[in-house]
């Protein structure tokens, strides 16, 4: 397989509603595609972060700048520019964990295409559907919120997660619970709002029957999470602070977490995030599949992702219709609370290329062989 091109294709796609968390509200997905073009097939891959470093370090015009002048140059060189051989090189160029995983993934469409081999299969996946959860970002009013819970309950969607901050936790879970019942699967994400000052307030979740609770504190503060999870008895979860299998294997044996939430863009690509499935399945702790808003490019790999017998609880695998009008893929349609993984070459889908006209803003080649 030899490299021919890597063209960039930045994007922007509304959202039907504003998406509010602890750390912002955003009204559109912007970021980026890559097209890797070889001799022999095409991949595709989407950036996860956004415009600003506000929810992560990485942001577009960054990775864009780590990818075409760092990440590219190593690969180029490459006598064979296969996937097994990406890692080791892009290695050398510290941290960027979400830029890497944009490479590695359109590298992977590419090579998995080319074998007519879905990226399901190559992970090792043991189910031809998921079922899906979804999240709710922070309303103006607990009504509001309720109104939407209900409304994704009558769409099918099998768990539920709130989006919390401080002033926004108890009050909006109870409400949930009362309208809705004890059965229902309920967990809640605090993207890093709380301190552990604020150990007692949380403590108050407990009464609810949550599945867990996802970063409440400092990201990459193990030490931290491990305190308050002697405080409280609601499992917590780790997200933005796993960023390697090793990171994940440290806070299953610190006892700071007693679920995983795997991000393939976080953790570097889907090969990494397999090895935190298998350090999560090893240790006999629960894992899911978190999701970062994404388009069809950036859902179709993180269903076969889900696929393994390893995530064992729902994950943020929704609809396309739960944040897009229109996709830039065919959409993933619910059907009795599940989606459909992907069995088609690489990752599955591409994009249409009327959509793609449409949502794209600028185009730039990072790469000419």
């Amino acid at each position: 397989m030899k490299l021919e091109r890597v063209e960039l294709l930045h994007v922007a796609i509304p959202l039907v509603t504003p998406f509010r968390t602890s750390f912002g509200t955003m009204t559109a997905k912007d970021t980026f595609l890559l097209r890797v073009v070889t001799d022999e097939a095409e991949g595709w891959s989407e950036f996860a972060a956004d415009p600003a470093p506000d929810y992560c370090s990485e942001f577009l015009a960054g990775a864009e700048t780590v990818i075409r002048d760092f990440l590219l140059p190593r690969i180029a060189e490459l006598p064979v520019p296969a996937v097994a051989a990406l890692a080791p090189v892009m290695a050398k160029v510290k941290g960027h964990e979400l830029a890497k995983a944009a490479v590695e993934t359109a590298f992977l469409d590419a090579e998995l295409r080319a074998y007519g081999m879905s990226l399901a299969t190559f992970l090792g996946a043991v189910r031809e559907r998921v079922p899906a959860g979804v999240s709710v970002g922070i309303k103006d009013s607990v009504p509001e919120l309720l109104d939407d819970v209900e409304r994704y309950l009558a769409e099918g969607y099998v768990r539920i997660k709130l989006k919390i901050e401080p002033g926004w936790d108890v009050e909006p879970v109870r409400a949930v619970r009362e309208r809705f019942g004890d059965a229902l699967p309920l967990q809640v994400d605090a993207n890093t709002a709380y301190s552990l000052a604020d150990a007692e307030q949380l403590r108050k979740l407990d009464a609810f029957g949550l599945l867990l609770i996802e970063e409440p504190l400092d990201e990459n503060n193990l030490h931290a999470h491990a305190l308050l999870q002697q405080r409280i008895t609601t499992p917590v979860c780790l997200d933005e602070s796993l960023h390697n299998a090793r990171d994940t294997a440290s806070a299953i044996a610190m006892d700071a977490c007693r679920v995983v939430n795997v991000k393939p863009a976080r953790v570097g690509g889907y090969l990494e995030a397999r090895r935190l499935h298998d350090v999560a399945a090893a240790h006999g702790v629960p894992a899911w599949v978190g999701g970062m808003l994404e388009t069809g490019i950036g859902r179709a790999p993180n269903l076969a992702l889900a696929a393994l017998p390893g995530f064992t609880l729902p994950g943020d695998t929704s609809a396309s219709s739960r944040y897009f009008a229109e996709d830039l893929t065919e959409p993933f349609v619910l059907d009795d609370g599940h989606l459909s993984v992907p069995t088609g070459p690489g990752i599955g889908t591409a994009p249409r290329p009327d959509a793609l006209r449409r949502f794209t803003v600028a185009r730039r080649d990072l790469f000419a062989g």
